[in-house]
């Protein structure tokens, strides 16, 4: 708060009046007080930088007495290379046929919507209509929001209905390419893929295919 102080002068001198002196005084004490307050109120509302983390569940060792069938079982395998080109097999691999089993045979897609998208729409349905029955019950607001997330996320890992997919790439193709399938999952709301090494006899079908 500013205040004016006069020093009483004003006397005469020579027959000449003097101008009376005036000092300004300015008091910093409010001033002072909406700092520390302006302070205090950002520092109670500031969010501290926290770790970021990932939770992850290993399952338990398998028993060496129990037979582990390692066969692939709704899973589908995604092979990207060169020229924006993906292959892709369904079910185990065989490199050549295994008794009435025949041999892996690739089939091949692109990025557009007739063709990895109308894939994934087909290979997805049973999955994307229980989450739409589940969203449904809670846009009725039947389930409660915790409730919706539990039923939706055992849908996605349904090991009996859902599909596992693999993407392998090999030395010749692009980021975008992996980044671009990706997105083209969670679009259809895939709860399971991995991205894993291409095996030696996957390559050799994929360089057949390109002629690489």
């Amino acid at each position: 708060m500013a205040e004016i102080a006069e020093d009483g002068g004003g006397g005469h001198k020579g027959g000449k009046k003097r101008a009376k002196k005036q000092s300004t005084k300015i008091d910093m004490t409010p001033m002072v007080d909406l700092a520390f307050l302006l302070l205090t109120f950002f520092v109670l509302t500031s969010t501290f930088s926290k770790p970021k983390s990932m939770e992850l569940t290993f399952p338990v060792p398998p028993d060496e007495n129990i037979k582990v069938d390692n066969e692939v079982k709704n899973g589908v395998t995604f092979l990207l290379t060169k020229d924006d080109r993906i292959f892709y097999y369904e079910g185990q691999f065989r490199a050549q046929a295994e008794g009435d089993k025949p041999a892996t045979v690739l089939e091949e897609l692109n990025f557009s919507q007739e063709s990895l998208h109308k894939y994934m729409l087909e290979k997805n349905k049973w999955l994307q209509d229980e989450i739409k029955k589940v969203h449904e019950k809670f846009e009725r607001k039947e389930i409660p929001d915790t409730t919706y997330k539990r039923l939706v996320k055992a849908i996605k890992v349904d090991k009996d209905r859902t599909y596992t997919f693999l993407i392998k790439t090999d030395d010749k193709a692009t980021y975008k390419n992996v980044i671009d399938l990706i997105d083209e999952l969670n679009i259809n709301l895939v709860g399971k893929y991995v991205i894993t090494d291409i095996m030696k006899s996957e390559m050799e079908l994929v360089n057949a295919k390109t002629g690489g």
